[in-house]
C-alpha cells in the first residue's frame, strides 16, 4: 500500500507557495520598504502626533509685498542669482528660504518660480569666491511646496550670502522660467541678520510695485502666524480720534539690554473677504524709544518705522537696533493710522502683540502696558499687547515658527506615502487571508479525503489479510492434512515392515509439527515466507511428500532468481505449487505429472501437467477457485488446458514486482 502523506506535510507544502508575510519588509516605496508593518503603523501615529503640535499654514490675504522676481527665460537652464550683503563679517547658523506662492484654480496654492536646482554660497572679502553652504537638485524633490526651506549651516562666517539658481521652474500663469522668492532670512540665533540689508541680483523684472529685490529682506512672509496651540487673544484696537501722537509704554520690570522689537498687526483673517485694509491700525510712521526712568527723561531713540506704501506693512514688523540697556519702552505713532470706516474719520491704532527681545528672549511678555489714550472696548484690553498670543493662539519665535512650517511640509509629504504603503500591505494581507481561507477549506477537504482514503485502504488491507489468511490456512492445512491421510494409508500398508512404518510415522510427526507451527504463527506471510529460502528444494520435498506414489519430473531453471524473490512472493508461489499438487493428488487420478518452472528477471512461468482425467467441465474457465485465489495474491495470470498426455495442464505467469538485491 503506498504511503499516505501527512496532513501537516500538506499544510507545509501549501504554505510554501504563499507570498512572504506582510509583516516582512516589503513595499512599494523604496524608503519605506525596510520598515515592518508595525513600524509603519507606529511611524504614522508619530507623524499624526507631531502634526497636531506643529504650526499650521494660514496664508495672508489683501495687499502686500510679494518678493523678488528675476527676468524671464524660455528655458529653465538659465542662471539667475540674488545676493545679500551683510556688511561686516558675521557668524550665522541657519538660512530660511520662503517661496512666492501662486493660487491656481487647478493646483491650489503652490510655490511659483522657485528653483528646481540651486546652491547657496557664502563668502567675505577674505574669500571672494565663497564656499557652497548647501546644494539642492531635482532628486531632493523640494517641489511642489508652499512651505519654507530650512538650511542648517552652523558656525558659518560670511559678509555676503548668494543663492545661485542653476535650474529654474516655470511660473504658473504663462509657463516662462524665472527665479522668484518671497523672503530670505539668515538667522544668528533668533535674530534675522539679513533684515533690510542691501540686495543685488543678476536681473530684476522691471515691474515694481509688489515685486522688488528689496522685498526679499523686508521680513514679511506670505503666512500668518498660526501656532495651532494656545488660547485665542483679541488684538487691542483703540477708538477713533485718539489724538495726533498716541503712545504706548511698556515696563520691562528691570533694566536689561534690548536690541529688537516685533510689532504684530491686528489679525484680519477671521473673515473672507476681510473687513479692513491690510495695514489696518498700523501707524504710517512710528518711533521707538527706550529709557531707564519711568518719566522717559533719559529717553534714547531706538528705531523708527515709516510706511511709504502698502508694501511696507505686514503681519509682523520687525525693528532691529543697537543693543541698549533699558527698563521702559515707548512706541509713539508720529503719523497714526487714519480710519475711514463709515462716516467717522480719525486717528486709530491697532496692535495684536509687542515683543521686545533681550538676547533672543521676549522680555515684554506679561509686562504692564499703559497708553496716553483711553481704553474704550472692554474686549480689547491693553494687556492683550503682551499676553504672547494672537487670534490663532500662541506667538512663536519667527525662526521656530518657520521651522515648524518646514517640518509640517516634510511630514505632510511623508504621511500619504506611509498611508499608501500601509493600504498596499493591508490589501495584500487581506488577499493572503482570503487565500488562507481557501487553502484552509482545501486542506480540510484534503485531510477528510486523506482520512477516507486511508480508511478504505485499511479496509482493503484487512480484506487482503483475511483473504490471504484464509487462502494460506486452506492451502497449508488442506495440503498437510491430505498428506497426513496419505501417510496414514502408507503406514497401514507398512504394518509388517517396522523400518518403513517408523519412517512414515516420523514424516507424519514432522508434518504435524510444521502444521502446528504454521497455525501458531497465524500464517504470517513474511514469517511463513522465511521457510522457503531455498524454494526449489522446498518444492522438490513437497512433491515427494504429497505425491510420493506418483511418478513425477521437476525442472527448475533460474534458481538464483527464485531465491531473490521477496519472502511473501516465494510463499505465494510455493503455496500455488502446493495447492496444484493437492488437486492432482485428490482429483486427477494421474500416475505421473511434470513441473516446468522457468524464472527470469522480467517473468516467472510455471507449467504443471499430468496424465489424469483432466479438469471437469463444471470448473469455471477450467481453473479451480483455490488456484485463482492464489494467483490473485501473486498478481499473476493462470490458464488451464489439456496436457500432451491427455490430462490437465495449469500455466502460471507473472512479472516480479521487485527482486531482493543480494549485494
Amino acid at each position: 500500500m503506498p504511503a499516505t502523506p501527512s496532513p501537516y506535510i500538506l499544510l507545509l507544502l501549501l504554505l510554501s507557495g504563499l507570498p512572504r508575510s506582510v509583516a516582512a519588509p516589503v513595499g512599494t516605496n523604496g524608503l519605506l520598504a525596510p520598515l515592518y508593518t508595525a513600524q509603519l503603523e507606529e511611524r504614522l501615529k508619530t507623524v499624526d502626533s507631531e502634526l497636531a503640535q506643529l504650526a499650521s499654514f494660514s496664508l495672508r490675504s489683501g495687499v502686500g509685498a510679494i518678493g523678488h522676481r528675476s527676468a524671464t527665460h524660455l528655458k529653465g537652464d538659465a542662471m539667475e542669482w540674488v545676493q545679500i550683503e551683510l556688511g561686516q563679517e558675521d557668524t550665522f547658523d541657519q538660512i530660511v528660504l520662503v517661496p512666492s506662492i501662486f493660487h491656481g484654480t487647478q493646483t491650489g496654492f503652490r510655490a511659483d518660480g522657485f528653483p528646481e536646482e540651486f546652491r547657496i554660497v557664502a563668502g567675505s572679502t577674505r574669500d571672494p569666491e565663497g564656499k557652497v553652504v548647501a546644494s539642492f537638485s531635482k532628486k531632493d524633490q523640494i517641489l511642489p511646496r508652499i512651505a519654507p526651506i530650512v538650511v542648517p549651516c552652523p558656525g558659518t562666517a560670511a559678509s555676503w550670502v548668494r543663492l545661485e539658481a542653476t535650474k529654474l521652474s516655470p511660473r504658473a500663469w504663462d509657463g516662462k522660467y524665472e527665479l522668484e522668492l518671497a523672503e530670505i532670512m539668515i538667522f544668528k540665533g533668533q535674530e534675522n541678520i539679513a533684515l533690510h540689508r542691501p540686495v543685488t541680483a543678476s536681473s530684476t523684472e522691471p515691474v515694481g510695485g509688489a515685486r522688488d529685490k528689496r522685498f526679499i529682506v523686508d521680513g514679511f512672509t506670505p503666512y500668518l502666524m498660526d501656532a495651532a496651540q494656545g488660547e485665542q487673544s483679541i488684538a487691542m484696537v483703540s477708538g477713533i480720534g485718539i489724538g495726533d501722537a498716541p503712545a504706548i509704554e511698556l515696563d520691562l520690570g528691570e533694566v536689561q539690554p534690548i536690541n529688537r522689537l516685533n510689532f504684530h498687526a491686528t489679525d484680519l483673517s477671521d473673515t473672507a473677504p476681510q473687513a479692513n485694509d491690510a495695514d489696518y491700525g498700523i501707524p504710517r510712521r512710528m518711533r521707538v524709544e527706550g529709557a531707564k526712568l519711568a518719566d522717559f527723561s533719559d529717553a534714547v531713540p531706538l528705531a523708527e518705522y515709516r510706511a511709504t506704501s502698502i508694501y511696507d506693512t505686514g503681519p509682523i514688523i520687525t525693528l532691529q537696533f543697537p543693543e541698549t540697556a533699558c527698563r521702559y519702552a515707548r512706541l509713539t505713532a508720529i503719523e497714526p493710522y487714519i480710519s475711514t470706516l463709515g462716516d467717522i474719520k480719525g486717528s486709530q491704532i491697532g496692535i495684536a502683540e509687542i515683543e521686545i527681545f533681550s538676547k533672543d528672549r521676549n522680555v515684554a511678555i506679561g509686562k504692564a502696558v499703559k497708553a496716553n489714550f483711553p481704553q474704550i472696548d472692554p474686549a480689547r484690553q491693553f494687556s492683550a499687547i503682551t499676553d504672547g498670543r494672537n487670534l490663532h493662539g500662541n506667538i512663536l519665535p519667527i525662526r521656530d515658527w518657520l521651522g515648524q512650517l518646514a517640518q509640517r511640509h516634510d511630514l505632510e509629504t511623508e504621511r500619504p506615502l506611509i498611508v499608501a504603503e500601509l493600504n498596499h500591505r493591508y490589501f495584500r494581507q487581506k488577499m493572503i487571508l482570503k487565500w488562507m481561507g481557501w487553502l484552509t477549506a482545501l486542506l480540510t477537504a484534503g485531510i477528510a479525503a486523506t482520512i477516507l482514503i486511508a480508511r478504505n485502504l485499511q479496509k482493503r488491507k484487512v480484506a487482503e489479510i483475511r483473504e490471504r489468511f484464509a487462502a494460506d490456512l486452506h492451502d497449508e492445512l488442506g495440503a498437510n492434512l491430505h498428506t497426513i491421510r496419505l501417510l496414514g494409508d502408507v503406514a497401514l500398508s507398512a504394518l509388517n515392515s517396522p523400518e518403513r512404518l517408523k519412517t512414515v510415522l516420523l514424516r507424519s510427526q514432522d508434518l504435524a509439527e510444521r502444521t502446528n507451527a504454521a497455525v501458531r504463527q497465524g500464517i504470517n506471510l513474511y514469517q511463513f515466507g522465511e521457510l522457503h529460502e531455498n524454494l526449489a528444494e522446498d518444492m522438490q520435498r513437497s512433491a515427494e511428500r504429497i505425491l510420493a506414489d506418483i511418478e513425477h519430473d521437476i525442472s527448475i531453471e533460474g534458481r538464483e532468481i527464485l531465491n531473490r524473490l521477496p519472502p511473501g512472493t516465494r510463499a505465494d508461489l510455493f503455496l500455488f505449487f502446493k495447492e496444484s499438487l493437492v488437486n492432482i493428488s485428490r482429483h486427477s487420478g494421474a500416475s505421473q505429472f511434470s513441473i516446468d518452472l522457468t524464472a527470469r528477471e522480467k517473468q516467472i512461468r510455471m507449467v504443471i501437467s499430468d496424465n489424469g482425467r483432466g479438469i471437469p467441465d463444471s470448473v469455471n474457465n477450467g481453473v479451480p477457485a483455490s488456484l485463482k485465489r492464489r494467483a490473485h495474491l501473486l498478481g499473476a495470470q493462470v490458464f488451464a488446458g489439456k496436457s500432451n498426455h491427455g490430462g490437465a495442464s495449469i500455466t502460471l505467469t507473472f512479472r516480479p514486482k521487485r527482486l531482493i538485491d543480494e549485494s
